[in-house]
């Protein structure tokens, strides 16, 4: 038979062995200064000899109605965050605010079955939740909306899929988009292709027609996309003419991918549309398998300027301020927590144009 397990220490257990009550024991942890020196030291070194590490701190949060804990979701799996740059800059935005009110961040990594996003909503001990780039339709945000979480949107969904009293912080991914393919059209290119990162929760890769992409669920895919066509038909060329690669994540891996499939086509593009940097880094790499000079036989522009992959790549790319979307998330989140900000959304932020050297005049046409 085996022996069972050894209970664990209590307040009380170390209220017993001194004879004093368990207010004080608790107090030892909570408000030392209402004990005298000698004994609180008595009480800690009683409660390190019969094994109590003090109060719970999640039972005492529970009781204030804190647990000084935000949580972060998305819908890429975990190791993404410190994979991505641009994950590792939102999550350093939060992170400088969180610090600074004695928040910490609990990250909910992303899942492909609904009913375990859900569960990941519904068990987790947190104040408010931080909601990163999650699809129109995807169940983890609608548990947290059923769970009355406070809650804070980054980039997607947007507002008008979001309950009214919903802070979003983002940028104007549409005219952000347009402005780089307008910069690609005014060096002369006629013949671009775009690799795109999923359009939907379970993306499919290969080449997608108008409408995957009209119907697509993730709004910054959608948006960028329309942002390009915007520019493309303005110019009088035709949208159904420019090949559109759907990958399933944002990796150089999918951008190589994708990159290699549009520039196997003939008439090859002379540029092409990258939905990130990290796909941008990947269209470089399918450049070099087809032996193409950048920019001289093939334009390739990002969109995020990541630090440190654009100036590395000598990108160019569209310019937004992620770190500075993780502050204001998470002060716009604490604000809600503390009741000293509205809700409701936040007025777009700043994008810029950023132009390296990995765009540059269309060639000339071999004769």
């Amino acid at each position: 038979m085996t022996s069972p397990p050894s209970r664990r220490a209590t307040a009380r257990d170390v209220a017993a062995e001194l004879g004093v009550s368990v207010k004080t024991v608790s107090n030892a942890y909570s408000r030392p200064g209402q004990l005298s020196a000698g004994l609180r030291e008595r009480i800690l070194a009683t409660a390190a000899r019969v094994g109590y590490s003090g109060p719970d701190p999640v039972a005492a949060g529970l009781r204030r109605g804190r647990v000084g804990a935000v949580g972060v979701a998305y819908a890429n799996r975990l190791s993404y965050a410190f994979d991505d740059p641009v994950a590792r800059e939102l999550l350093a935005g939060m992170t400088s605010v969180a610090e600074s009110a004695g928040a910490g961040l609990l990250l909910l990594p992303g899942s492909s079955d609904p009913e375990k996003r859900t569960l990941a909503i519904n068990a987790a001990v947190i104040d408010g939740l931080l909601v990163s780039s999650l699809a129109d339709d995807d169940p983890l945000l609608q548990a947290a909306i059923a769970r009355r979480l406070p809650l804070v949107v980054i980039d997607q969904p947007r507002p008008a899929s979001l309950p009214p009293d919903t802070p979003w912080i983002g940028v104007e991914d549409r005219p952000a988009a347009a402005r780089v393919a307008e910069h690609l059209l005014r060096l002369g290119h006629q013949r671009l292709g775009v690799v795109c990162f999923g359009l939907r929760r379970a993306p499919t890769r290969g080449l997608v027609d108008l409408a995957a992409q009209q119907s697509a669920t993730y709004a910054v895919s959608r948006d960028r996309l329309a942002g390009y066509r915007d520019a493309i038909e303005g110019s009088g060329l035709d949208w159904s003419e420019v090949p559109v690669f759907e990958g399933t994540d944002s990796t150089p891996e999918e951008g190589e991918a994708g990159a290699a499939a549009v520039l196997a086509r003939s008439p090859r593009p002379t540029a092409l549309l990258c939905l990130s940097d990290r796909l941008a880094e990947g269209a470089r790499r399918a450049a070099g398998r087809f032996r193409l000079r950048v920019p001289d036989d093939l334009s390739i522009a990002g969109f995020d300027d990541a630090v440190p992959t654009a100036a590395a790549l000598d990108l160019t790319t569209v310019r937004q301020p992620t770190r500075s979307k993780g502050k204001q998330a998470a002060l716009a989140l604490l604000g809600l927590l503390n009741g000293s900000q509205p809700g409701g959304p936040r007025p777009p932020l700043p994008t810029t144009l950023v132009v390296r050297g990995s765009t540059g005049p269309a060639p000339r046409p071999r004769r």
